[in-house]
């Protein structure tokens, strides 16, 4: 019973995060505060899709821990049912692990630019690069 308020919890404080993030990368004027909150909506986003792949009385990672490599047989159809019970959706763990090095590459990409732009027209601020720089 408690693990459901738990959890209902931390998926209202990852769409909390989710959302000042974004009202952030909209109203903030500065390039390197918008690249720090698209950082922090990405960091929330991949947390809020495992979390969709967790489900309450899940106690074991989707990884099956039966058999050894001598003699190693198939388990049962009735072993495999129970296992995946018990386990967790690996979907969402192998995605992000993906958006994970997407989001470095992003990060490494939008920071060059931003470095660019900060050396070329001497300011980081919207206004301004939209006015010429200064």
């Amino acid at each position: 019973m408690i693990e459901s308020y738990i959890y209902v919890y931390i998926v209202l404080t990852i769409t909390a995060t989710i959302g000042v993030s974004l009202y952030g990368i909209v109203s903030r004027p500065h390039i390197v505060k918008k690249l720090v909150l698209l950082t922090i909506l990405a960091d929330a986003m991949n947390i809020l899709v495992v979390l969709f792949g967790y489900y309450i009385g899940a106690v074991s990672p989707p990884v099956y821990p039966g058999g050894s490599l001598e003699g190693f047989q198939f388990p049962s159809l009735e072993e495999l049912t129970r296992f995946s019970e018990i386990s967790v959706d690996p979907i969402p763990q192998v995605l992000i692990v993906t958006a994970i090095v997407i989001g470095l590459a992003e990060l490494l990409f939008l920071s060059l630019v931003t470095y660019s732009l900060g050396s070329k027209y001497k300011t980081l601020i919207i206004d301004k690069l939209e006015a010429g720089g200064e």
